[in-house]
């Protein structure tokens, strides 16, 4: 008698922990039915373990990835090997408010689940369990730093006053599509521009005056590129563009419409108008190319070219530019 008290003791403590545990407990039979539902999943679900036993999971909750979940659960039963549900795979399994005030910003509870084989007392596998893990202070903290990370890595990629790529990594992208070049062959050009007596504009309208002159052109140069070319800003009024599958007669033709739009287009700066021009150099990937500084050194032979030339207009290299 003092066995069986003790029993039932043991029992109801399990059967207390099971509904007060900050876990969810599922147990399901392999029709997927309902079996146990504890104190957790009715208090994030609103619905209690007397209205849901016997239930279809997946007629209960409609809105579960069945097919996904069920083939999941179907390798539990068949392999007896437990299987888990990461949030970064998948935010949640069941679709809970999130109440948690420190994250009090997710939406929803981004869940951990785990699936375990439960064995009968003959050792043949006829349910499983789900365990449900409320992860919503995990999973904010861990997207917020990589949202932090990737803020920070924009940041050292990218010129503070055009928004550009900076020098470094614009000649990161130079080196990659130089590569790419030696790879596979493909057509590129690369053009290096700057802004013609730039000096004068600073001296005659001030720093300021300068500064808003390059916005303006970096403002017209990113309204020129498509999505596979990479553009940075190389120094003071001076540009760099990678037209990548670009032969030198079409880096010619994006060059002469940018510096068009840049001779036409005026900047109006504290009442003032303030018109610019641009020397434009061009370099596509020749055989005698050997490497991605000698591809920079002939652009900007041909930019130097441009402005002997008068200014205001683009060269293409060649093997007659010393």
């Amino acid at each position: 008698m003092a066995y069986d008290q003790s029993a039932m003791n043991e029992l109801h403590w399990l059967i207390d922990m099971v509904q007060t545990i900050e876990v969810g407990l599922v147990v399901l039979d392999k029709n997927f039915d309902i079996q146990l539902w504890n104190g957790f999943m009715e208090n994030h679900s609103g619905v209690s373990p007397n209205s849901i036993k016997g239930s279809n999971l997946f007629e209960q909750f409609d809105y579960l990835p069945a097919d996904w979940l069920k083939q999941k659960m179907e390798s539990v039963f068949l392999l007896k090997n437990r299987a888990f549900i990461s949030w970064e795979q998948r935010p949640y399994v069941f679709k809970f408010k999130n109440y948690r005030p420190i994250t009090g910003r997710a939406d929803f509870m981004y869940q951990n689940v785990t699936l375990l084989p439960l064995s009968s007392l003959t050792g043949q596998i006829t349910h499983i369990s789900m365990i449900v893990y409320d992860v919503t202070d995990v999973a904010i903290n861990k997207l917020q730093l990589k949202a932090v990370n990737e803020r920070l890595e924009h940041l050292s990629q990218t010129d503070g006053l055009t928004q550009l790529h900076n020098r470094r990594y614009w000649q990161i992208c130079m080196q990659k599509e130089f590569d790419r070049h030696a790879r596979y062959g493909d057509q590129t050009s690369l053009v290096m521009f700057d802004i013609d007596h730039f000096k004068k504009v600073n001296d005659t309208y001030g720093h300021m005056a300068g500064d808003k002159v390059i916005q303006h052109i970096s403002h017209l140069l990113k309204q020129s590129l498509r999505e596979t070319d990479c553009a940075g800003r190389y120094g003071g009024e001076e540009f760099s563009v990678v037209l990548a599958k670009t032969s030198a007669k079409d880096a010619l033709n994006f060059a002469d419409r940018l510096r068009h739009k840049i001779e036409t287009t005026e900047l109006v700066y504290e009442g003032k108008s303030i018109k610019v021009t641009v020397s434009m150099g061009i370099s596509d990937l020749q055989e005698q190319v050997g490497n991605s500084g000698q591809w920079l050194s002939f652009a900007d032979k041909a930019l130097y070219e441009a402005k002997k030339a008068g200014r205001n207009n683009c060269v293409i290299y060649t093997s007659s530019i010393k």
